[in-house]
């Protein structure tokens, strides 16, 4: 099946021949679906709250002198944000009746071309219009220019956002200064990530990037002078690339002959995660960012999300150090178990499970967002929380789709995680992966259709194996940018 040019490329990526073949192999077979057998809600998996409790979680974590850090993959191309900007530049004639047809049938053009003013970005982009054709956008549209005014925001010819990360786009206007992505995170981690005078960032960002990020994040910070932020890059590494499949489950081949080797997914970055070292790690998606106006409660609920994880760890701690000393701790380990999330465990197994990473999951009310949410996972005779996508259900099953169906939370990616032991020694995380979780897609490659393979994802297989605490947290705190209109949402003030 491979030639020695082949093996050549396969060693200099890092990647064994044992796991190429592996990975053959599984496109063949495919993954199992999980075995939901309830959703996680309010009082079955999910914790809500009382006020009483808050003040005091939100303590707790400010007490902690422990080493903390803000971790965000970063590295996602903005190009998808900017989808129907795309096809209108391909589909607009240039004429009022094109112009009024395609605001007809796509209610995101209608609300970009309705309001531009409102985005962030906009004062940069006219002069961008105004130095490269001599008009504002606002003369042009007025000529049915639109495809030039869009062109010159998408290319590189522009402000290149067609091709740039969402890190480096400007998301939210203050008194005419704005904020990328980016800098809304160093806010953030400045508001809820500081200890002892400091704050350490990582994100995790395309190797083509890096300079631009660097840069930027290197001159936005010169606005802390009272606070030092250590800041850190990773790029996904690419052993942890999966080879593309044809549709006959042969290893795809490029035009010059060459095997076909894709990014993993975001379940990629558990060996980005795993480097960390770190007491206390948050972890938050780069579009997910508020302005200044709304940040009151997501500061809150990450304060009280880390108590509740410190408190957690406490107990877990405890009794393993206890368990260490000669006590029984069986009746105590099974009740902090069940609370963490597990059932179904025999008494052999309650100190393994309790000596594991631990994570404490934001969730919001479901109102119709596609992803993962909060499920009661079955597997071999345990039952326990996982975050479950739709592709990893069998929707062909009555039961499963209508258990899936009935989920009434939402995974914003809001996730507080330990990752050391009970010594302070490091956790391997890639031990605590379920490796039968990963997804199988079809995609396209010159022309071609292929199959290709993402890792288990960073929130769900890869953690599959984690003690995890649910709680529900208010929607304010949930603002993802997947369209350019979303930036109309909350852009400023």
């Amino acid at each position: 099946m491979f030639t020695q040019e082949d093996k050549n490329q396969i060693a200099e990526r890092g990647i064994s021949l044992e796991q190429v073949t592996s990975q053959l192999k599984r496109f063949e077979k495919g993954f199992s679906p999980l075995s939901i057998s309830a959703p996680a809600t309010v009082g079955n998996g999910i914790l809500k709250l009382e006020p009483s409790e808050i003040a005091s979680l939100i303590g707790r974590y400010d007490s902690t002198d422990q080493k903390v850090t803000k971790f965000v993959p970063a590295s996602g191309a903005a190009s998808r944000m900017f989808k129907s900007l795309f096809a209108f530049v391909e589909n607009f004639d240039g004429s009022e009746e094109s112009l009024s047809t395609i605001k007809k049938e796509d209610k995101q053009i209608a609300s970009f071309f309705d309001n531009p003013e409102g985005f962030a970005f906009y004062q940069k982009w006219d002069d961008q219009v105004k130095e490269t054709k001599g008009k504002s956008i606002k003369e042009l549209l007025e000529e049915f220019r639109h495809g030039e005014v869009v062109d010159l925001l998408l290319s590189d010819e522009g402000l290149a956002y067609g091709t740039l990360p969402k890190g480096l786009l400007q998301f939210h206007l203050y008194d005419q200064k704005s904020r990328t992505a980016a800098e809304e995170h160093l806010f953030e981690g400045l508001a809820y990530a500081c200890k002892n005078d400091q704050v350490n960032l990582h994100f995790t960002v395309s190797s083509e990037h890096m300079q631009k990020f660097d840069s930027h994040i290197s001159e936005s910070v010169k606005e802390f002078s009272d606070t030092k932020f250590n800041i850190d890059y990773s790029v996904q590494q690419k052993e942890t690339d999966t080879v593309a499949s044809t549709l006959s489950f042969d290893p795809y081949r490029k035009d010059d002959g060459s095997l076909l080797f894709r990014p993993a997914g975001h379940g990629a970055l558990l060996s980005n995660l795993n480097a960390i070292d770190s007491d206390v790690i948050f972890i938050k998606n780069i579009d997910n960012v508020v302005p200044d106006s709304l940040k009151d409660e997501t500061i809150k609920y990450k304060k009280v999300l880390a108590g509740l994880l410190l408190n957690y760890q406490e107990r877990a701690f405890e009794l393993l150090e206890r368990l260490e000393a000669g006590d029984n701790i069986l009746e105590e380990g099974t009740k902090l178990l069940q609370e963490m999330g597990i059932k179904g465990f025999s008494e052999n197994q309650v100190a393994d499970l309790l000596d594991r990473p631990i994570r404490v999951c934001g969730m919001v009310k479901n109102e119709g967002e596609p992803g993962g949410g909060p499920f009661w996972v079955k597997k071999d005779n345990i039952e326990s929380l996982q975050i479950v996508e739709s592709a990893q259900v069998d929707v062909t099953d009555p039961q499963q789709k209508k258990t899936f169906e009935e989920g009434t939370h939402f995974n914003p990616v809001d996730l507080i995680c330990a990752t050391k032991n009970y010594r302070a020694e490091k956790f391997d995380l890639l031990k605590y992966r379920d490796d039968e979780t990963g997804f199988i897609t079809e995609k396209s490659a010159g022309g071609q259709k292929l199959l290709a393979m993402e890792l288990p994802g960073l929130w769900n297989g890869s953690m599959a194996n984690w003690n995890t605490i649910f709680v529900e947290v208010p929607l304010i705190t949930f603002n993802p940018v997947k369209t350019v209109t979303d930036l109309l949402k909350s852009t400023h003030r």
